[in-house]
């Protein structure tokens, strides 16, 4: 080997520590502190009547002077006005029930997985993930036809003669959460499972020799080493359905007011973009207590300080 080739490499493994650790903080720059900082921008501002919709936050005036000029009379208004805080509120309740409707029913599924057989997991955790193979939206318009009154669903409890008339299932709030459940399940069984799998069984035995009986050995075993996955599960699943616009604008009715349902309406319908970055920047501010509070209590299961 050269010299020169040798200095080369040695130059090589100097930078490539610093260029490794510094290519995660420019993607998280480009695509999450930028638009962040774009939407902030957005915020400050006041509505206009011109492309794009508000105006500039700085300009020069005469003799080389720079105008800046902050609006906080957003956040004023989403503070004042009650329809901002029912939205915000009935989203943090639907998130909330449905990441707890996912996590009973992901639980038992993501337990019988990992306790099946070898050869039938792949297959299994095939059968959780092939919905996505489908476009989102298409999938929840198919649960429209579902959950129709002339729908499949209430022609088998007819046919089973559980209900004697059609029920209006359909732009409800069940409708909701049905279409959240279908669609955010996987988000909450690949993290249990992912943990489960990894759980050393043998402590199981252990406890039994112990006198411990199967519902104790779960409660005070497994329970407690698969709570990692269970706050991986709850996060992947809160999160995006505060924020979620789709499936309740299309599966449910005019008492469903959630918060991206009002972000729509007014970046779209009102062209407010000031108020609806405002709405944009609380939410977010919100929704990182729990990531905060989640990361912590995931250090302190781990034994981390």
């Amino acid at each position: 080997m050269s010299k020169n080739r040798a200095r080369a490499l040695i130059r090589l493994g100097h930078w490539g520590r610093p260029l490794t650790i510094a290519i995660p903080y420019l993607w998280l720059g480009l695509f999450f502190l930028l638009p962040f900082v774009i939407v902030l921008q957005i915020s400050l501002a006041e509505p206009a009547l011109t492309q794009p919709p508000y105006t500039a936050l700085w300009h020069w005036v005469d003799e080389g002077l720079l105008e800046i000029r902050i609006n906080l009379m957003n956040f004023r208004m989403v503070w004042d006005d009650s329809l901002y805080a029912s939205a915000l509120l009935n989203s943090l309740r639907v998130a909330a029930l449905s990441t707890l409707l996912c996590l009973l029913l992901g639980y038992p599924m993501a337990y019988a997985i990992a306790t099946a057989p070898e050869r039938w997991r792949v297959i299994l955790l095939m059968l959780i993930v092939l919905p996505f193979w489908t476009s989102f939206l298409i999938r929840v318009y198919a649960w429209i036809g579902i959950l129709k009154s002339q729908g499949p669903l209430n022609d088998l409890l007819l046919a089973l003669g559980l209900i004697e008339t059609p029920l209006t299932i359909l732009h409800t709030q069940t409708a909701v959460y049905i279409g959240i459940l279908y669609s955010y399940l996987p988000f909450m069984i690949l993290p249990l499972y992912a943990n489960l799998s990894r759980l050393d069984w043998s402590l199981l035995e252990a406890a039994a020799d112990l006198g411990c009986r199967p519902f104790g050995a779960f409660l005070r075993v497994t329970l407690p080493l698969s709570a990692g996955g269970i706050l991986a599960g709850s996060l992947l699943v809160f999160i995006p359905v505060v924020g979620e616009f789709v499936i309740p604008d299309l599966l449910g009715g005019p008492e469903t007011l959630m918060i991206g349902k009002l972000l729509w309406t007014e970046f779209f319908s009102n062209k407010d973009w000031p108020l609806a970055a405002a709405l944009a920047i609380l939410l977010l501010g919100l929704l990182l207590i729990p990531f905060v509070l989640i990361q912590r209590l995931e250090q302190r299961l781990g034994g981390q300080p």
